[in-house]
């Protein structure tokens, strides 16, 4: 279990020299819109001077007054958020409209959209869980109909190549580590949602040479991953740098261009009182400490390289073992020599 105590990234500023934002993604059930709304909108009025609900439809609201921009609270599902911003024309599509949220609302999470809130201000997300777990929101373990995450979109520190192809190294040497510390449930494992990346993208992506430009980077990532679903989704940064070049390959209108990395890994179980932001946040700092030790990353890097060539490496206790008794303690040491 991580220290409920949030880290600290070494790196607080972005490309621009501004402090670092991070959008988060939270989805739940057991909690209706409005009953889910109201509780947002407590938790803003102690943080806005005048907090303002709005609709774009009967399932997404937007909590405007926030300082770092508009909250949106939505019902997660295309269809159903389609339907709800149309005009009901007559009783039977009002019955069948209802029917469908019925059924939808048994599996389909509730999901609230933070503005990019700056890094000094996440922890505040941690008081919103608790607001939410008190108000009887469940998370993903609860049910096996449930396959629901918390999702991170932290803005990179630098837009460079370099830069980017080593947080993704870092991601990759510390997969199997993130995994057995979140420890998905089986509804969120069996889904796509966090399809793992394939062996042939690794061995490339790993080798010590492998410092590309961003134009092959990217490339190479949609030669290798066309789609979203990905533990950690490289598309949205990837459109934000270069629009024509992923929309060549990847045709899909929930690519949101952003200077994020969009860590899709973690479950949400905002239901457990020995759960929130820090289980997630803190493995997630683990990865841009890798990513800044050039040194390490290099070993680390051609270590799982030849450790991925075995048969079954990538869920051997030899590779956990090295993660769990000498990178991650490094680490954790050059974390608190920064402090």
């Amino acid at each position: 279990m991580s220290s409920s105590k949030l880290l600290q990234p070494s790196q607080q500023q972005n490309n621009d020299g501004e402090e670092r934002k991070v959008g988060i993604e939270i989805e739940f059930g057991n909690l209706q819109l409005q009953q889910a709304t109201d509780v947002l909108i407590t938790f803003l009025k102690q943080r806005c001077e005048e907090c303002e609900q709005s609709a774009k439809g009967r399932y997404e609201h937007v909590i405007s007054g926030d300082s770092a921009g508009d909250w949106i609270i939505e019902f997660d599902y295309d269809y159903l958020k389609k339907i709800g911003r149309e005009e009901l024309q007559d009783n039977w599509r009002d019955s069948a409209e209802k029917s469908l949220a019925w059924v939808a609302e048994a599996v389909v999470p509730v999901e609230i959209v933070s503005p990019p809130l700056p890094l000094s201000r996440i922890s505040e997300v941690e008081e919103l869980l608790v607001d939410l777990r008190k108000a009887g929101a469940k998370g993903s373990s609860d049910s096996l109909a449930y396959a629901f995450g918390l999702q991170l979109n932290p803005e990179l520190p630098k837009l460079d190549a370099d830069t980017i192809t080593a947080h993704l190294k870092s991601f990759l040497c510390l997969y199997d580590w993130l995994l057995k510390e979140i420890d998905p449930d089986i509804s969120r494992r069996v889904s796509n949602y966090i399809d793992p990346f394939p062996k042939e993208y690794l061995e490339l992506i790993l080798d010590s040479s492998y410092w590309p430009s961003l134009e092959t980077l990217i490339d190479d990532y949609l030669r290798h991953n066309p789609t979203r679903n990905r533990a950690l989704d490289m598309l949205p940064l990837f459109r934000h740098l270069d629009e024509e070049r992923v929309l060549a390959k990847v045709n899909d209108s929930l690519i949101k261009a952003r200077p994020t990395f969009h860590y899709r890994l973690p479950g949400c179980e905002v239901h457990r009182n020995d759960w929130g932001l820090f289980s997630v946040w803190n493995n997630w700092v683990r990865v841009e400490q890798l990513a800044e030790n050039r040194e390490l990353l290099n070993e680390v890097s051609e270590e799982y390289r030849i450790e991925i060539k075995k048969m079954f490496s990538g869920f051997s206790d030899n590779w956990q073992t090295y993660l769990v008794n000498q990178v991650i303690p490094e680490l954790a040491r050059g974390s608190e020599a920064h402090l």
